[in-house]
């Protein structure tokens, strides 16, 4: 082989070969992996480093500057450079930190004084949840389970959108399966232990629930659909359910055949994966080409897997609105009960607790702060364990909306201002010290959402 030379070839090669003869002479000065044994311990011979004092420059927002015991809200939105102080308490941090986490969680990095320490983890971002992706741009699917809330055992969560025509392929779980539709609109469709068939087309604010193993699809109708799921088992894995595809991948062909009553070579065309999230056919405008109608005929009114909840008007209280689904209205659901929540800017959801369930909460819109120390961004999921008191307080300019489920049969609280007032005064008095003005003041019926001020 012939090997044409040119100038710059010659030019490029001499500097190579300098470069590599120059290299030993390199690698002798470089320093060894380890240092030597002198360094250990005291030595005459040490010397400490000075001058090495972080310059911190910050300033400190009025609420910071107040007794820690106020609880005064700290928006650290704006602030450059958000520091863990609170009066008296706290120092500052040099850093490196993550500031966009400081910003957001400002009663994780500088708490209140009547803060008693760690808690358990109750706040998950779905933002930082595995993002499954549908194929050809589908739809996704990101979860919370006990995975990333070990104290989070009765509910898990799925957040899942599926684009215009998008499917949930056909499948089922081995939880029961809680749903209220974010945004957009889509067709369910079932069929339960009778053979007895269900469709219904479903938009924003709406509900839907399917027991354990009853086998049902989802599609996205022409505007797409973004759903919020709950399941009453902690450590559901969205990942783990039963799909069609796989049930007929995994079973053989003959198996298939007999079962079904048709040729082996029927099958020869099914996917060679799972579909999961896949684009489809649009679904028809008019459902009732979808009612499948069978000698067992379709699901009863009274057991619908479907509740047209966006058509419920809300309750108006003086600092928002509540709405509230449960066995009450919704039958099917038998053990799942939701409250949808709206906070006006101020006001807060008053301090509670659920007497018999643990509450699992998604925040759909705005910003706000919850009893745990936490300042939450949507979209986040709390959890509060069986009957902690708790309180959601909304810290933003814009309504706070947020949506509890309880693993219940009616949806039922203890709201602190109730029992307070619905107590003996004298009794009150001795135990907290509350003068008459301030036992006057209190009211004996719940206020489930309280009015407040954005500047107290």
């Amino acid at each position: 082989m012939k090997l044409q030379v040119y100038p710059w070839t010659l030019s490029l090669l001499l500097a190579l070969l300098t470069a590599v003869d120059a290299a030993p002479a390199r690698r002798s000065s470089n320093p060894s992996l380890r240092g030597s044994e002198t360094l250990v311990g005291y030595s005459s011979t040490e010397k400490v480093a000075s001058g090495t004092q972080p310059d911190i420059k910050y300033s400190l927002l009025p609420g910071q500057t107040v007794s820690p015991d106020i609880g005064a809200y700290l928006d650290f939105e704006k602030v450059e450079n958000p520091q863990p102080i609170r009066g008296s308490t706290g120092s500052d941090d040099p850093g490196p930190r993550n500031y966009a986490y400081d910003r957001i969680n400002s009663d994780k990095l500088a708490p209140p004084g009547t803060d008693n320490g760690q808690t358990i983890n109750a706040q998950w971002p779905m933002g930082l949840s595995h993002n499954r992706l549908g194929i050809d741009n589908a739809g996704w699917a990101r979860q919370e389970n006990t995975v990333v809330m070990p104290a989070a055992t009765e509910m898990a969560g799925v957040d899942m959108r599926l684009e215009p025509g998008g499917y949930r392929e056909l499948h089922w779980h081995v939880a029961a399966e809680w749903s209220l539709v974010l945004n957009g609109s889509c067709r369910i469709q079932a069929v339960n232990t009778d053979g007895q068939t269900f469709v219904d087309d479903l938009s924003a604010g709406d509900v839907w629930f399917f027991p354990p193993g009853i086998p049902h699809s989802i599609q996205a109708l022409d505007d797409g659909v973004e759903f919020l799921l709950v399941f009453d088992q902690g450590d559901f894995d969205e990942d783990n359910t039963f799909l069609a595809t796989e049930v007929f991948l995994h079973t053989p062909k003959s198996v298939l055949a007999k079962n079904l009553g048709v040729s082996i070579s029927a099958f020869d065309d099914i996917p060679d994966d799972e579909l999961y999230i896949f684009e489809g056919t649009p679904a028809p405008a008019d459902i009732e080409k979808q009612n499948v109608t069978t000698q067992s005929g379709v699901v009863p009114r009274t057991e619908s897997y479907s509740y047209h909840f966006s058509e419920q008007a809300a309750h108006e209280v003086a600092g928002g609105s509540v709405k509230i689904v449960d066995p009450l209205t919704f039958p099917i659901a038998s053990n799942f009960s939701a409250a949808i929540v709206t906070v006006h800017p101020g006001g807060m959801r008053e301090i509670h607790w659920h007497p018999t369930s643990d509450e699992w909460t998604f925040f759909i819109q705005g910003q706000g702060r919850a009893t745990l120390f936490l300042h939450l961004m949507l979209p986040q999921r709390l959890t509060t364990a069986l009957s902690n008191s708790h309180y959601i307080e909304n810290t933003g300019d814009e309504d706070l909306m947020f949506l509890e489920v309880l693993q219940a049969t009616q949806f039922t609280d203890m709201a602190l201002g109730q029992w307070i007032a619905s107590t003996p005064k004298q009794i009150v008095k001795d135990t907290l010290n509350l003068s008459n003005s301030t036992l006057s003041k209190l009211k004996t019926e719940k206020q489930y959402v309280v009015a407040g001020s954005t500047t107290s």
